[in-house]
């Protein structure tokens, strides 16, 4: 995913187990990464529920920001790993985020050649289905057919199973691949 119009990108990997969601957005720095993900991560997502008011208006437009509902993220997933990068700044001025859903993660210094953000999870072992390309399409379709913003997925020919591996699908994957929006009619 790179720069131009604002765009979200799905990929999955069936042999790795993981799911990865990048987006060209602003993305955050360092500063942000630790308010926006390390305070729920550190207080834990049943604390910072608990810390909400009973005005309804107010809670409901907080659970839907990046917080609680990024923390559903470990449901699925027994590693959450997020990539970003500030819009503005340099390539080596990065952040990679870890964590196991528990209540510490970590920081790392990376690099980024483009803006955006960069959100792996490494699947449950019985959560295998959300790394398969048909299962995932009709999640986007069903979920996100509304939004404005592109969902783009790995183009797949119809009746082509994922993992297949024989000479044409190998000498496929050492071409560029491409992609097709998937959320929009």
């Amino acid at each position: 995913v790179s720069g131009g119009e604002p765009m979200v990108q799905i990929d999955f990997d069936t042999k790795k187990n993981t799911l990865t969601i990048s987006d060209n957005g602003i993305g955050m720095t360092r500063d942000e990464v630790i308010s926006n993900l390390g305070t729920i991560a550190k207080s834990g997502t049943a604390q910072f529920l608990e810390s909400l008011t009973g005005d309804q208006k107010k809670d409901s437009q907080l659970i839907g920001q990046f917080g609680v509902g990024f923390y559903s993220a470990f449901i699925v997933a027994d590693q959450v790993t997020v990539l970003t990068r500030k819009a503005g700044t340099a390539e080596d001025e990065a952040t990679l985020w870890t964590s196991k859903g528990e209540a510490d993660y970590s920081l790392e210094a990376a690099s980024k050649p483009t803006a955006g953000t960069e959100i792996t999870l490494q699947l449950k072992a019985e959560e295998k289905e959300y790394a398969e390309g048909y299962r995932l399409r009709s999640i986007v379709k069903k979920y996100a057919d509304h939004i404005s913003i592109p969902v783009f997925m790995e183009k797949q020919e119809m009746g082509v199973d994922d993992d297949a591996e024989d000479a044409k699908d190998k000498k496929a994957k050492a071409k560029k691949k491409e992609y097709e929006a998937i959320n929009q009619a």
